[in-house]
């Protein structure tokens, strides 16, 4: 996705993150890999998502929401990173 219709936050996770610059050491590539979001946290997610397919979303709960969209999309910037990192040395 193209910097400029990132919210402001993941533009700059992008430009802070560089997925396409392959310059992480293979041990620390595969140690992001291993990263995830937590059963309570996708649970929760999820839980949002089927209230938001209702429009039943409190403003609260739709900013809840959209961090964890930025969280999940920075942690992707990451393991993008760690796969091109891990590419480029084999």
């Amino acid at each position: 996705m193209p910097a400029s219709t990132l919210q402001p936050s993941l533009a700059i996770w992008e430009r802070t993150i560089q997925p396409s610059r392959k310059s992480l050491d293979a041990s620390a590539a595969r140690a992001l890999l291993e990263l995830r979001l937590s059963k309570r946290d996708l649970d929760r997610a999820d839980a949002l998502a089927v209230k938001a397919s209702q429009r039943a979303l409190t403003a609260a709960e739709a900013e809840e929401m959209e961090s964890y969209r930025s969280v999940a999309t920075a942690l992707e910037f990451l393991k993008s990173k760690a796969r091109r990192s891990l590419a480029a040395k084999f």
